[in-house]
């Protein structure tokens, strides 16, 4: 079964989760440098089966784009081209940092873990995965009328 995997893109650090084949749950795969992410992302696809890739997109509170998306839309039609067939979706990542550092608090991590600015990003990948994939669930569950 193919996974899916999730992207939480940095100019410097880039955060990256994965779903377990089932497609139930997302956990942290790795934070790397940003230069090195479209040669990580092919590495994992050549190992891995991937049906989609979720790429998280930074809004403003008004929902308009933020300043981020310059950096993250050539990425994205680079993306496209490397790797015609997989679809890549694009998921709302408001809050998805501050959500990551509660969620580390709430964990009991130490402090000096909090300021690990790789792990949030891993953190951060992984929430906005299993957000996505709440919301594929709640629509699938939705009843029709």
């Amino acid at each position: 079964m193919a996974r899916i995997i999730g992207i939480d893109y940095g100019r410097k650090r880039t955060g990256v989760a994965v779903t377990d084949p089932l497609k139930i749950v997302a956990g942290a795969l790795a934070t790397v440098p940003t230069h090195t992410l479209e040669q990580f992302i092919t590495g994992y696809v050549a190992r891995e089966q991937v049906e989609l890739i979720v790429i998280g997109q930074p809004t403003q509170l008004d929902g308009q784009p933020s300043e981020s998306m310059r950096y993250i839309t050539p990425f994205v039609n680079r993306l496209k081209k490397i790797l015609p067939d997989i679809p890549i979706v694009m998921y709302d990542e408001r809050f998805t940092s501050t959500i990551a550092h509660q969620a580390m608090i709430a964990g009991g991590m130490k402090k000096s873990d909090r300021r690990d600015k790789a792990r949030v990003d891993s953190i951060a990948a992984t929430i906005i995965l299993n957000d996505y994939l709440s919301s594929i669930h709640n629509l699938s569950n939705t009843p029709q009328f």
